[in-house]
């Protein structure tokens, strides 16, 4: 049997479970300063006479403002000189004034107002008649269409080459939130599968999961969940209808929580019961996948190196190039942060250097069709020494969690 899966109920292992997030604090205003200070720097060099920044995580990341983008524009103004303006629904002032962390003139506009023609009433009172406008990548076409008809003269451009910069090397501070978010789900991991049975639903273990992650600190429970077992685990995100868990079967948990905006993510796969020479196969070469990205991320190399490294270890074992079957169906990692998926990314076409700072996902998950698939996934982050696991990876398909390591 593999040793750390069942004989445990989840009664017992949610009482052994407590908050984790004591003595980690949010990021400081002092950072939040520092953030908006090198992107105005960016701007200058780049020609940027203003940045918008939408409701979502960049809004989040420069201002400290949590914000849900929807049909409603609401974001913030940064010109390349000066301070910080928001764009927000008239009815919403009180709000964001409630949840603003960095300070500045709140420009307002009714229902039956157009919020593209006040973003021009604002570029016009900062100085700025035209020129290059960044407009957040991750708005929506409607939005990015909508400023660019009401402000002809300004040339619209993605503010990626501003905000992926600034976002993609994460301070120290970042850095020890994400590891402490990560240190969360990994005892979420050895909890749930000690509660593993013959019989047991993806339903029964997403609840448990979900509750297990409160337990240790996260107030809205999982980020995200996916669970499969058997023939189901070869699908990287999951299948329609999942089957219950039947003994010698693969288990595949994939989950991640959230902590003062940052994420989590962890996957491990082991065997409910004695692995099969099969199934231990697959496991070891995956284990070499990720071994090789590892050993591949090196300070100042293009990111798509880590990727091409993990496909070579894999094709001289046999499985199939590029991105055929059996084999890798996708790239190796993702960067994360206040995004789970945020550029950079461990991709062949990735051509970004490796710096102090970022941080990525590490995953080359193998998929063999009409048996199973194996994915571990562990996080790792650029220091100045090369790169530093934020937990320690699966130890064996018999001792998936390292009780006797």
């Amino acid at each position: 049997m593999t040793l750390g899966v069942g004989g445990s109920t989840p009664e017992i292992e949610l009482a052994k479970l407590s908050d984790m997030t004591g003595g980690i604090e949010p990021i400081s205003q002092a950072e939040l300063s520092a953030r908006l200070e090198k992107a105005q720097r960016l701007m200058q060099e780049q020609g940027i006479e203003a940045l918008y920044l939408n409701a979502g995580s960049n809004l989040y990341y420069f201002t400290g403002l949590r914000w849900y983008a929807s049909e409603r524009m609401v974001g913030a103004i940064l010109p390349a000189r000066g301070k910080l303006e928001y764009i927000a629904p008239h009815f919403e002032m009180g709000t964001i004034q409630g949840f603003m962390n960095v300070q500045g003139e709140v420009n307002t506009w009714h229902e039956d107002e157009c919020p593209y023609e006040l973003v021009n009433t604002v570029l016009t009172r900062m100085g700025i008649n035209s020129g290059k406008l960044a407009i957040d990548e991750s708005a929506a076409f409607f939005l990015c269409e909508g400023v660019r008809l009401a402000n002809p003269n300004m040339q619209l451009q993605s503010a990626q080459s501003v905000t992926q910069v600034c976002r993609a090397c994460k301070s120290e501070a970042e850095i020890a939130i994400i590891k402490r978010a990560m240190d969360m789900t990994l005892e979420v991991h050895k909890a749930v599968a000690r509660i593993l049975h013959p019989g047991i639903t993806v339903a029964d273990v997403e609840a448990f999961i979900e509750k297990a992650h409160m337990k240790v600190g996260a107030p809205a429970g999982n980020y995200f969940c996916i669970v499969l077992f058997g023939e189901d685990s070869q699908y990287p995100h999951g299948v329609k209808t999942p089957k219950a868990l039947e003994a010698g079967e693969i288990v595949l948990i994939d989950t991640g929580c959230e902590l003062f905006g940052y994420k989590s993510d962890i996957t491990r796969t082991y065997v409910f019961g004695d692995a099969s020479e099969r199934q231990r196969e697959i496991w070891d070469l995956e284990k070499a996948g990720q071994v090789s990205a590892f050993a591949a991320a090196r300070l100042g190399e293009p990111c798509g190196n880590v990727d091409i490294a993990v496909r070579n270890t894999l094709e001289a074992a046999g499985m199939m190039q590029d991105y055929g079957l059996p084999g890798l169906p996708h790239r190796t990692g993702h960067g994360i942060g206040l995004d789970i998926h945020e550029g950079p990314y461990l991709v062949r076409s990735d051509k970004t250097p490796l710096q102090v700072g970022m941080c990525f996902s590490n995953e080359p998950m193998l998929c063999i069709p009409g048996e199973f698939g194996i994915r571990l996934e562990d996080h790792f982050y650029m220091s100045a020494n090369g790169p530093v696991w934020f937990t320690e990876p699966a130890h064996s398909i018999d001792d998936p969690f390292g009780y006797q390591a």
